[in-house]
């Protein structure tokens, strides 16, 4: 075929991608190169940059950012990390969940913070000041628990809730050599994050006796299951789920008796925290009653129901708390001194914002979220919404908390996720995917926080705009509606 021949076509396809604005983002190994990147990566790290850079340009494929402002956007990013000592960043909650374990779980009171800030220089945690000589560790946080519980009751206060069961079985069973806890097939729980009650405590080197069935557990059960190996009788509120039906469980007061006659500790994880029964909540059991109905120790975590940091309890007969303070693990699990700090503030002076926020009347909610959706720009047509909150935190499983809400365009979520890491004036603001649309739910902000998420979804709204107009998947096709302890 001649040069000249007619049928002859050099001309490639068109691509249609050619026009794309995405194609114009600048590639990684590009920025890198670059004078001042090269410089950033010097003072921060090549990994801290490359993280930088992919964020820009990543919002940057959403629409969110121009295509030459992913290299000032990285800068800035990192640049921002110079104004921060730790890579957390605050979240406002607008998820309506109360104890979100992926945002925390309980936030500190005002006087818990302050109280961690004098904690965190030298203090007297276990120094008598009066006399310079050494002190009991924790003891005014230990007078601030006990304040709250039926008189004579011993406290321990270790790092998580998990710790303090484990502890319990490792001290009154394993230790005495009588490894076998005796404990109900229904309660055999996952207590979060793959963790399992039978796991945790077959770690300590106890010996699982199982009684009963997962939906029937009868006094009788848990009496054949005694032997003479048996070092402890274990109940364990199974408090992220419920079984109806055709049920049967052993309430304390019916088991504490036939405990005391053979010689053994009944143990009770109500998980939670509760020191005392709390309304709202009837079905979450609390350390005062379960004392009082006959149980020998009550285990808890302090960072949920509770609302302080986080921290394990070890409550109940003074004689076998001190024998759970002696073992040698009760070292390897000893509670820091700001944690102690931020527990007795929590118990002295109150006004937790887990309680607060649970607490809160509806109509209440329904007035600051109508100041809310006053304060977002008109073109959002935000609405007033009710909403139905939650607990969370593996805490009352199906108990519906209504509350108010302000509804606005679904693809705003990703933007107010990731707020303005360069200014502290726009939070990262957490809310709930719903019909379509993304619900910041009032029942965990406070009225000082309602500025700070309209400054932030005003921000959000602008950077959208450009790509809600011409791309309609801008709203982040990957998000989903969200449960109890998702993210929205």
């Amino acid at each position: 075929m001649s040069p000249a021949d007619p049928r002859r076509n050099d001309r490639r396809p068109e691509d249609p991608r050619r026009d794309d604005p995405r194609r114009a983002i600048p590639r990684t190994d590009a920025l890198l190169a670059a004078p001042e990147f090269t410089a950033a990566a010097a003072q921060w790290g090549t990994a801290a940059v490359k993280t930088a850079i992919r964020a820009a340009q990543e919002s940057a494929r959403r629409g969110q950012l121009e295509p030459d402002s992913v290299g000032p956007s990285a800068l800035a990013q990192l640049r921002a990390r110079e104004r921060h000592a730790t890579t957390l960043r605050p979240v406002l909650n607008a998820t309506g969940v109360i104890l979100h374990t992926n945002l925390g779980r309980a936030p500190l009171s005002p006087s818990a913070r302050e109280a961690l800030a004098v904690a965190s220089g030298y203090c007297d945690v276990e120094f008598d000041l009066a006399d310079g000589t050494r002190a009991r560790r924790g003891r005014g946080t230990l007078q601030a628990l006990t304040a709250h519980l039926p008189e004579g009751t011993g406290a321990l206060v270790v790092n998580n809730g998990a710790a303090a069961l484990a502890l319990v079985v490792a001290a009154l069973a394993v230790a005495p050599g009588r490894p076998e806890v005796v404990v109900s097939r229904g309660e055999f729980v996952e207590i979060g994050d793959g963790f399992r009650i039978p796991e945790l405590l077959a770690a300590t080197g106890a010996a699982l006796r199982e009684v009963g069935t997962t939906n029937r557990t009868h006094l009788a059960d848990y009496l054949d299951g005694v032997g003479p190996q048996t070092g402890a009788v274990l109940k364990v509120h199974p408090s992220n789920f419920r079984i109806t039906g055709f049920t049967r469980e052993v309430d304390i007061a019916e088991l504490a008796g036939p405990c005391r006659e053979r010689g053994l500790p009944l143990v009770v994880d109500i998980g939670g925290g509760l020191l005392t029964a709390d309304p709202l909540l009837p079905d979450e059991p609390d350390a005062t009653s379960v004392l009082r109905a006959g149980a020998s120790l009550v285990t808890a975590s302090c960072d949920k129901l509770l609302g302080g940091p986080q921290g394990g309890l070890v409550l109940g007969d003074p004689a076998l708390v001190a024998r759970v303070r002696r073992h040698p693990l009760a070292r390897a699990m000893r509670v820091d001194k700001t944690t102690l700090a931020a527990l007795e503030a929590t118990l002295r002076l109150g006004a937790a914002p887990t309680h607060v926020a649970l607490h809160t009347p509806s109509t209440e909610l329904r007035t600051r979220a109508a100041r809310l959706a006053d304060l977002l720009p008109a073109t959002l047509a935000a609405q007033v919404v009710r909403s139905d909150g939650a607990v969370g935190g593996g805490c009352a499983p199906g108990v519906c908390l209504p509350g108010w809400a302000v509804a606005i365009p679904e693809r705003l979520a990703p933007p107010l996720r990731v707020g303005d890491p360069s200014d502290p004036r726009i939070p990262c603001v957490v809310g709930r995917l719903e019909g379509g649309h993304l619900l910041l739910d009032v029942r965990c902000l406070t009225d000082d926080d309602l500025t700070g998420v309209a400054a932030a979804v005003a921000v959000a709204a602008f950077a959208t705009h450009a790509g809600a107009a011409g791309d309609p998947a801008a709203g982040d096709p990957g998000e989903t509606t969200v449960g109890a302890d998702g993210l929205g």
